[in-house]
């Protein structure tokens, strides 16, 4: 209750200062599975021959006792095989792994990289947690929604893009960013950039992901620490008896 006050209070602070209409935050994400078409137990999944040997490269890496460490990365590669973590997917690295299918699920569930019905070609993920927030996330949420005709949990007519809002995608110090697919696009801070990069997708010429505004993480700029052309000699600076 006391963080989506705080929540509350920033997003109307933002909206004021930078003058956008609002949108209405819902979850399209729900842990209860629900069987659907594309998407039920009835429906075959295994590995195709080259990921098995994936599979079983990456079971190695983990003693016999502790295999079922292995979820995630195998979740992963199943996601990747068939572009969503399905039901059945799961089913069968709970069976692989000899682990209760609930436990798949609990892991499945929690982390939003896994995708539990189909998503786009391009899967949009727009952080909106507080520091992108504060860097107007809000802003580039309605730019795409306005420019693809798409709501969070929607896949666009022509399957191309989906959209969902997450939480933090840990590139808080370039905020605000997206992720679409594997990448990041950081520093979106004007309207045009979000365009310019929707419209790359679209004419199947994706930019370049990161940011254009500087190199990493640095400040705009540029470097300001660890920039000496030689490297420091610590017995100048130094006591001599240590």
């Amino acid at each position: 209750m006391f963080q989506n006050t705080i929540r509350n209070n920033i997003r109307n602070n933002i909206k004021n200062q930078f003058k956008f209409k609002s949108f209405i935050r819902n979850s399209s994400i729900i842990s209860v599975h629900r069987d659907t078409a594309e998407n039920n137990p009835e429906i075959p999944f295994e590995f195709t021959e080259e990921n098995a040997k994936k599979a079983e490269i990456i079971i190695q890496k983990y003693p016999p006792q502790y295999k079922k460490g292995a979820c995630m990365p195998l979740l992963d590669l199943a996601q990747r095989q068939i572009g969503f973590t399905s039901i059945s997917a799961m089913n069968y690295v709970a069976k692989k792994l000899n682990m209760p299918p609930m436990r798949v699920y609990e892991v499945a569930t929690f982390y939003t990289m896994y995708q539990r019905k189909p998503v786009g070609k391009y899967h949009i993920q727009v952080c909106t947690t507080t520091p992108c927030q504060l860097c107007n996330s809000d802003q580039v949420m309605e730019t795409i929604m306005d420019n693809l005709n798409l709501k969070p949990g929607q896949i666009s007519n022509d399957g191309l893009f989906s959209l969902e809002e997450v939480e933090c995608l840990g590139a808080c110090a370039n905020a605000p960013m997206f992720q679409i697919n594997d990448d990041f696009y950081e520093d979106l801070h004007d309207k045009e950039e979000i365009l310019k990069i929707l419209d790359s997708f679209k004419n199947g010429k994706p930019l370049k992901a990161g940011t254009t505004k500087r190199e990493s993480c640095e400040p705009y700029s540029g470097p300001k620490t660890l920039i000496q052309d030689e490297c420091l000699d610590v017995s100048k600076i130094t006591r001599s008896d240590l």
